[in-house]
């Protein structure tokens, strides 16, 4: 064989082998990284507050009669704020009024309302004795005495509470320290509501208990050397008008300042008065009344106590810059 044509064949064959060894394989697609998957809790909503579910409104108040012992003021300025509260109302007042007591209380009966209001003591004996229906009294300081309490009947306090008096009291005069007091028989719960507060407010209670005003006056007379206070309750079995003008006079010359419970004592000398407020008694009755509406007759304490009370100090009085 012809020696050139070999030599062509290896080169060719060198030529072909090389191109395949150089030949470059297709690089695979780019794969991207798996993504990172991240879970996020959601943000918790804050739940919203329950709406305040509001109380059933009350029902409206029950038909009433309110029976007046006369028009002084002390009575008719409560009768005037029960008008503010009760929609069904007839008003009866002993004083004017020229029939009597018992052929009122016949017409109220026959109207047969759910409560008898009675403002007053011959109102509310009247009524006690002789309604049909559920009596609340008020206005009455001597309601054991005349034996108001029955199984028909309940009372609302005479006076404003006790412990806030002589707070009120030792907040107008800081140093007050021994107190007196006078009342008559069958006010042992009033006393020892009355020490109590005492107590707490670091008052000495000097009481006596007495039966006439004569007594009352002479008592009162041995007491005033050893008090810095006289506290006056409105017990009109053993006051009269001439005895309490001469304790009146009698402490204020003594320097003796007296806490009374009607502001129309101050002009006669009294230093501080502390009374009950119209509204409150007013309130107060009203409350009682729904629970006889509801039926709960029995829950009603004998004597419901007032929450409020009004203090006014007399700066005429001499007693008041001692």
């Amino acid at each position: 064989m012809d020696l050139t044509v070999l030599r062509k064949g290896a080169v060719l064959l060198a030529a072909m082998l090389f191109a395949g060894c150089t030949t470059v394989q297709p690089l695979p697609e780019p794969v991207d990284d798996e993504p990172v998957v991240v879970i996020t809790e959601p943000s918790p909503v804050p739940a919203k507050p329950p709406a305040p579910v509001k109380p059933p409104a009350p029902p409206p108040l029950p038909t009433v009669a309110i029976v007046l012992t006369n028009s002084q003021p002390a009575y008719a300025d409560v009768a005037r704020e029960l008008t503010e509260h009760f929609d069904n109302y007839a008003i009866y007042n002993l004083g004017e009024d020229s029939r009597p007591p018992v052929t009122i209380l016949g017409l109220i009966n026959d109207e047969n309302p759910t409560a008898v209001i009675a403002i007053g003591l011959r109102a509310a004996q009247s009524s006690v004795a002789m309604s049909k229906q559920p009596v609340v009294f008020s206005q009455v300081f001597n309601y054991e005495h005349h034996k108001l309490l029955q199984e028909n009947s309940r009372g609302v306090a005479a006076l404003p509470p006790l412990d806030a008096q002589i707070a009120s009291w030792k907040e107008v005069d800081p140093a007050i320290s021994r107190i007196g007091v006078i009342v008559g028989e069958g006010h042992d719960a009033l006393i020892a509501e009355a020490e109590v507060a005492a107590q707490r407010h670091g008052v000495e209670l000097i009481v006596q208990v007495t039966r006439s005003d004569q007594e009352t006056l002479y008592f009162f007379r041995r007491m005033i050397r050893d008090i810095d206070g006289f506290w006056l309750f409105p017990d009109n079995r053993i006051l009269s008008s001439r005895v309490l003008q001469q304790m009146l006079d009698d402490a204020n010359r003594q320097r003796v300042p007296v806490n009374v419970p009607s502001e129309s004592l101050l002009s006669l000398g009294a230093m501080i008065s502390m009374t009950s407020q119209a509204s409150d008694i007013a309130n107060t009755i009203v409350k009682v009344v729904r629970l006889i509406q509801a039926g709960k007759f029995d829950r009603i304490p004998p004597i419901t106590q007032l929450s409020e009370i009004r203090v006014i100090t007399n700066s005429t009085s001499p007693v008041v810059q001692r």
